[in-house]
């Protein structure tokens, strides 16, 4: 074989090489996402990450009691560098969407002026401040709902955040990833090998995914078993040469920074 086409074959296989690890020098992503401020969260998640050296993003409804009546556990969380985020002071849903007859009058989006939703955003940051001293924040839309009468409620506070967490389930490949919807995976009542396939589906596609958690074992209608979410743990943990498993502003700023996110 002529010299210049072993070095284009060379090269060829380099560069394929490079596209098979980055992300951050691994060939996936894997974020571990916790909403709505529960108490197991506090009780058992965060001691089964920290049993394992992984780091979680707790999206914080800032009104929840498990938040309100555990603030020193939390500031304690945040020292120990998972992250706390803002997943709004009250978490309103639009009621007015199929299905969500479990939204109160007093907190329906739809009846919601940008103006407020707004103020209770940039409270919830400042709740969120005082507790962990940072001002790099990342946002989850209550519900995945992401507008008010057709507008983008978020537009009037973006400057608030780096990035936003949707839930539309999608594996994320680098390119013009919208920094403001970055898809999820809804987690409710899978397996831990169901849990673990979708990993292996991001390290075979060269992908980031994200895992949208509420309840584990128990405290949530959306929720999955202890056993499973430890099982993905120890499978994360196994393969760390394989998986980087940031937190949701740490993947954030590292696909701004390399130019994969708008």
């Amino acid at each position: 074989m002529p010299l210049k086409r072993i070095f284009t074959f060379l090269l060829c296989l380099f560069s394929l090489a490079l596209q098979a690890q980055d992300w951050n020098k691994k060939q996936s992503a894997v974020v571990l996402t916790y909403d709505d401020a529960l108490n197991v969260h506090l009780d058992k998640v965060v001691p089964a990450l920290d049993a394992v050296g992984l780091k979680g993003t707790f999206y914080l409804t800032a009104s929840s009691a498990a938040f309100t009546k555990r603030l020193n556990e939390w500031k304690k969380v945040a020292a120990n560098k998972h992250e706390l985020a803002n997943h709004t002071l009250f978490h309103p849903c639009d009621g007015s969407l199929p299905g969500r007859s479990f939204v109160t009058p007093d907190y329906n989006l739809a009846t919601y002026s940008v103006r407020r939703i707004t103020d209770e955003i940039k409270m919830t940051n400042a709740v969120l401040q005082a507790l962990d001293g940072k001002q790099e924040r990342t946002f989850a839309y209550p519900c995945g709902d992401t507008k008010i009468n057709g507008v983008s409620y978020l537009d009037a506070s973006k400057n608030e955040f780096i990035s936003a967490r949707g839930v539309k389930s999608e594996m994320v490949s680098k390119g013009n990833v919208d920094l403001y919807n970055i898809g999820s995976y809804m987690i409710n009542g899978q397996s831990g090998e169901e849990l673990i396939a979708l990993v292996k589906k991001a390290i075979e596609t060269n992908s980031m995914l994200v895992f949208l958690f509420h309840g584990v074992g128990g405290e949530h209608n959306l929720n999955v078993s202890l056993e499973a979410h430890n099982q993905l743990l120890r499978f994360l943990k196994d393969n760390e040469k394989k998986i980087w498993v940031p937190t949701f502003v740490e993947a954030s700023k590292y696909l701004k920074a390399t130019g994969a996110g708008k």
